[in-house]
């Protein structure tokens, strides 16, 4: 199986500033897979709370995960700070791929890339709903070059 050719920082729209922390290192003395699903998560979310399109208690609409993978290109370990770079991929009328590129800070290349895709459902019934006009609205400006 070959990885993916990993995208640039400067593709990506929209750059989150993460620090590391002492618990996200594994005995092998780097960051562990799973901190980095735990960081995109945080990104994505943080990103539409930002904007306004995340409230789980309020809006009709919400977004679940329902697949996420990602390829490893160099290791990271505390205390070392990162940058995170969100792009979309795909935006579909009911779901959204989002790419999200970890980054040393000052460095182009990704040192991990992953995907992450939510499908867009309404918040009682958990049925697969069209993204609104709005949500796509703020979406479509972090297209990635295809």
């Amino acid at each position: 199986m070959s990885r993916p050719e990993p995208f640039e920082k400067s593709a990506y729209r929209h750059i989150e500033h993460v620090t590391t922390r002492w618990a996200d290192n594994d005995q092998y003395g780097h960051l562990n897979n799973v901190v980095y699903f735990a960081l995109f998560d945080s990104v994505v979310n943080k990103f539409l709370i930002d904007n306004g399109l995340l409230d789980e208690t309020t809006n009709p609409g919400i977004f679940l995960v329902v697949h996420n993978s990602c390829d490893y290109f160099a290791e990271a370990a505390y205390p070392e700070p990162l940058d995170i770079g969100l792009g979309v991929g795909r935006l579909g009328g009911a779901s959204v791929t989002y790419h999200l590129g970890v980054f040393r800070r000052g460095e182009e290349t990704p040192i991990t890339q992953g995907r992450f895709v939510h499908v867009h459902v309404d918040r009682l019934t958990r049925t697969s709903t069209p993204i609104p006009a709005t949500t796509r609205a703020v979406l479509e400006p972090l297209q990635l070059p295809k």
